[in-house]
């Protein structure tokens, strides 16, 4: 058992996940717990991603976000490279404990490590007929980035996925 488990209540019960007081997180059969980050003030979805027990209780104790990269399998401290560390404003996890949701304030203004303000920068149309002919095409929300992924991460692989 990882040390950092430990630092979380064992899940006993239903009554004590749902209704209980303490932190008991559900994370999957790889270690894992998905996680859904907003941004503080307008609501608005930066991110999806995982944390480890070892990153929650990181974000925990720092008030910053730190995720699990599952391609690199490394602990990914959020704007280390970058300096577009997340400030934890909010941390919560849903009613059985198996999601964390992270209301955060971005500074720099962005969290998408390709320079847009939210990962979420592409929409997909609804309401058509899907066909092998016409393929499925993105409109993107976001017409300009925060930053150059160039100029912060130089030519090296992109920090958060391999």
């Amino acid at each position: 058992m990882s040390e950092w488990k430990e630092l979380f209540a064992r899940r006993d019960s239903v009554e004590q996940v749902e209704e209980g007081k303490r932190l008991a997180p559900k994370f999957d059969k790889d270690g894992l717990i998905p996680v859904v980050t907003t941004d503080y003030q307008s609501g608005e979805v930066l991110m999806h991603a995982y944390m480890n027990d070892e990153a929650l209780a990181k974000t925990i104790e720092l008030g910053e976000a730190v995720y699990y990269s599952r391609s690199r399998k490394v602990i990914w401290h959020k704007g280390a490279t970058s300096g577009l560390v997340q400030k934890v404003k909010d941390l919560r996890v849903d009613d059985d404990q198996d999601c964390v949701w992270l209301r955060v304030d971005v500074q720099g203004g962005a969290s998408c490590h390709v320079g847009y303000r939210s990962c979420f920068y592409r929409s997909v149309p609804v309401g058509k007929k899907l066909d092998k002919e016409n393929p499925v095409e993105l409109k993107f929300e976001e017409s300009e980035k925060v930053f150059d992924p160039k100029e912060v991460y130089g030519d090296a692989p992109n920090p958060t996925q391999l």
